[in-house]
């Protein structure tokens, strides 16, 4: 076969040209950032266990994998940020994201609807500061859903009018009397009873109890009594949820509080402005006056108001040593990052021995 002198000189210049060891690298890391940042924005993504507001259903030390496509991941507020870094800069401090861009809330299609009991991963709705894609990650058990009207009598949690169920987890704050003997701290060990210590010289104590592990104390030959710590109805705290003198609801007793749904209408008066004020004004973007009683959206008066998004109720099995809905209010579903469904990894900070810091048998299990 004859080539022509032109058609041989084009052939000589069409050479590869071979990437240099660096370049290599530098590709294979730049594919690596780019799949795992898609992997970690649309799929599943690791989290750490900081606080006991779960004990013991999670325990702080877990380190669990979170699904995005469950509940249908969302598109990012912010998406100029640092790969990896949530809000701040690690070693920096400093902030981890620009806000050039700001995209407005969407999710894509997900497997399933947030329901009652998940275990839920989402942004804390009172960081105002940030955008919503960017603050703080809090994880808690979703009690109540959009439509649900939710009440807490002496500590239990009723769902419309029905007892909700229990996880074999929750902890509450019990008030121990004993001889004046104290707790073999081995003893406490054995039980997994981590938080709580002595309160006074009399042998009075202040323990964090599984009902399971209340019923185990109180056989034990130095306890006098035992009781569950618990503020009776009407008793006003100032600092539960809607912070309102007139609703004199407390972490015990609280409610009936109906969680909004997207769709739902609700009546508005100046009595219950205090409960919906934040989701209307603050999440939904409607200027909110209240003159003489009467309620202006929009300087418009309304005597109802229908929600354009779903809201939930968010509350620690670990329900004494929790920061949740009780305190401030709904998480809209523009908050929702994801369903966590199992621990990967657990470790126990309290142990030095490499082989007893690991739990061995918390290792890839599921999250109920």
């Amino acid at each position: 076969m004859l080539f022509k002198k032109s058609d041989s000189k084009e052939a000589s210049k069409a050479k590869v040209v071979k990437k240099s060891p660096l370049r290599e690298w530098i590709d294979a890391i730049l594919f690596a950032v780019v799949a795992a940042t898609i992997i970690r924005m649309f799929f599943i993504e690791a989290y750490t266990i900081p606080t006991s507001s779960m004990e013991k259903s999670l325990l702080i030390g877990d380190f669990l994998f979170v699904s995005k496509v469950n509940y249908g991941p969302r598109i990012p507020n912010t998406p100029l940020s640092f790969p990896f870094a949530h809000h701040t800069m690690p070693v920096l401090g400093t902030q981890s994201y620009l806000e050039w861009i700001k995209l407005p809330y969407y999710r894509l299609p997900g497997f399933q609807d947030v329901k009652n009991n998940d275990c839920v991963v989402f942004n804390y709705p009172m960081e105002d500061f940030r955008p919503v894609d960017k603050r703080e990650n809090y994880i808690k058990r979703c009690i109540g859903i959009g439509g649900d009207t939710l009440t807490v009598v002496n500590g239990d949690v009723y769902l419309n009018g029905k007892l909700n169920w229990k996880s074999p987890g929750m902890q509450y704050n019990y008030n121990v009397k004993t001889d004046g003997t104290g707790f073999n701290q081995k003893v406490l060990q054995k039980f997994d009873i981590t938080e709580g210590s002595q309160t006074s010289n009399f042998g009075d104590y202040q323990l964090t109890l599984t009902k399971e592990n209340a019923e185990k104390i109180k056989t034990f030959p130095n306890v006098q009594s035992i009781a569950v710590q618990m503020q009776p109805k009407g008793q006003y705290a100032d600092y539960i949820f809607p912070h309102d003198s007139t609703i004199p609801w407390n972490v015990d007793n609280f409610g009936p509080i109906y969680v909004p749904k997207k769709g739902g209408t609700i009546t508005l008066d100046a009595k219950n402005m205090s409960i919906y004020r934040r989701a209307i004004q603050v999440y939904e973007n409607n200027k909110v006056e209240v003159v003489n009683g009467k309620v202006f959206i929009n300087d418009k008066e309304a005597t109802t108001y229908t929600f354009k998004m779903n809201y939930y109720f968010m509350m620690g099995d670990n329900r004494h040593n929790s920061a949740d809905c009780r305190f401030w209010g709904f998480v809209p579903e523009d908050h929702i990052v994801g369903k966590a469904v199992f621990v990967w990894l657990s470790l126990d900070a309290n142990e030095t021995n490499l082989f007893k810091k690991i739990r061995w048998s918390r290792l890839f299990s599921l999250i109920h």
